[in-house]
């Protein structure tokens, strides 16, 4: 007989109740896979619900919203056991209803009570039977897009005022495609095809179509386990990531700050790219952040980085006309992340980028004074929100006329016959991560 309080439907629940209280999706699914007994099948499983019910829980309430009538009254992991059922009964095809049922049922009896029991039961009898309401009944045609990609509803009409009600859609569909794995090739280790040629021992590798170094992997392990990682010839990065060191205009033995360093995936990448007379500056505010900049730099074995406790907000007149090249990856929505980070899409609110715009600019002030004459600043982040991209950059660029935008470059042109200056990266142009970068140079 099965396990149930050490199932993977059981541990789904209990995940998805952490999250709810505000832990990190992928750290806790980490934590309870390595602390659990479960076979691959199982972890399996129980990765694609914790996800899967996370990046359909506004449409998975919606369906259940006929059969619950008192949601905000059900204990919280009663909600979350009838949101996996109905996410396998909807979205897996491959496991039989009545599995579903008797799984869900026996959780049901091992933390409930029999009132409990009986009202899954009867959910999830009455919804097979009566089947899934249908969004045309939603009138709003915004409530509804929201309600069917189960994106926040301020996020949808955000991006349909902004963008446009087909491109907002389009971006909608494919935040809930499954992203892709991609890797950054480490030239300083070794060549491009010497770095693919033991790649695809274990995997299937593909070139990136937007990124110089970038590769993608598919049908292998886990990439922690791959020789390549583990020698610092490749790491993990999503291929828009990978733009901005590109459009940097980066050059031998350049002096560099990157001021949102952690976890150091652009500032690995800069670091190639400037040689081992170069010199890499990194800052973040945690400590055990830094640390992370430490390891990855380590691990690949780059020698031009020096990490550091730093608040880039905060001013260090030593350093002024000090670099040659600063990147600020500014602290931003992450709404460009929803396909990786499915959580992003409940949690952040309008107040929150408008904040973080703010705190952008408090950033770019500091650190322009850092830039010296003739050197180039580059604003990125992983949102596609106005306000934390061109707003930012407009509002900088009233106050600082010693900068001038520049057109962003990368090395396979992407975009290229696009009217901006800087550029935007939206997660349906090409699967990758939603990116915003723009170039400033210094001229007086």
């Amino acid at each position: 007989m099965t396990d149930q309080k050490n199932s993977a439907r059981n541990i789904a629940v209990n995940i998805l109740e952490k999250v709810d209280d505000g832990s990190f999706s992928n750290i806790q699914l980490n934590q309870d896979i390595k602390n659990s007994n479960l076979i691959d099948v199982d972890k399996n499983l129980l990765t694609e619900l914790v996800y899967g019910v996370l990046q359909h829980r506004l449409t998975l309430d919606y369906y259940l919203s006929d059969f619950v009538r008192k949601p905000e009254l059900t204990p919280r992991w009663v909600i979350n056991l009838l949101r996996t059922a109905i996410f396998q009964m909807e979205f897996l095809d491959r496991i039989p209803d009545f599995a579903i049922f008797n799984e869900s049922i026996e959780i049901a009896k091992l933390r409930g009570n029999d009132g409990i029991r009986k009202m899954v039961t009867g959910v999830l009898r009455s919804y097979q039977r009566n089947g899934k309401p249908d969004f045309s009944r939603i009138q709003n045609p915004v409530e509804r897009l929201s309600v069917q990609y189960s994106v926040a509803l301020w996020i949808v009409d955000q991006l349909s005022y902004e963008l446009g009600v087909e491109k907002c859609t389009s971006i909608l569909e494919s935040v809930n495609q499954p992203a892709n794995l991609s890797v950054r090739v480490n030239r300083w280790n070794k060549s491009h095809a010497d770095i693919i040629k033991d790649l695809e021992y274990d995997y299937q590798v593909t070139s990136s179509k937007i990124a110089q170094d970038g590769l993608k992997l598919s049908k292998g392990p886990s990439i922690s386990e791959s020789r390549s990682y583990i020698d610092g010839d490749i790491t993990v990065q999503d291929e828009s990531a990978m733009l901005v060191a590109e459009t940097m205009q980066l050059e031998p033995d350049q002096v560099v700050l990157d001021a949102c360093a952690a976890p150091g995936g652009k500032t690995t990448q800069i670091a190639e790219k400037i040689g081992q007379n170069g010199k890499v500056l990194a800052w973040d505010v945690y400590d055990s952040r830094v640390k992370l900049i430490t390891q990855n730099a380590q691990r690949m074995h780059l020698t031009n980085i020096d990490a550091e406790v730093q608040d880039a907000e905060k001013a260090r007149p030593d350093l002024n006309d000090h670099f040659d090249r600063i990147l600020v990856d500014a602290p931003c929505s992450g709404l460009g992340l929803i396909r990786r980070k499915p959580e992003i899409r409940y949690l952040k609110s309008k107040k929150d980028s408008s904040d973080l715009h703010q705190v952008q600019l408090a950033i770019l002030d500091n650190v322009s004074k850092m830039v010296k004459n003739g050197g180039i600043l580059t604003y990125s982040t992983c949102t596609i929100l106005r306000k934390e991209n061109q707003d930012t950059i407009n509002q900088f660029l009233a106050s600082h006329p010693e900068f001038e935008l520049q057109r962003t470059e990368t090395a396979k042109k992407v975009k290229k016959d696009r009217n901006d200056l800087s550029l935007n990266i939206y997660p349906d142009d090409f699967g990758s991560d939603g990116f915003f970068i723009a170039n400033l140079k210094k001229v007086k």
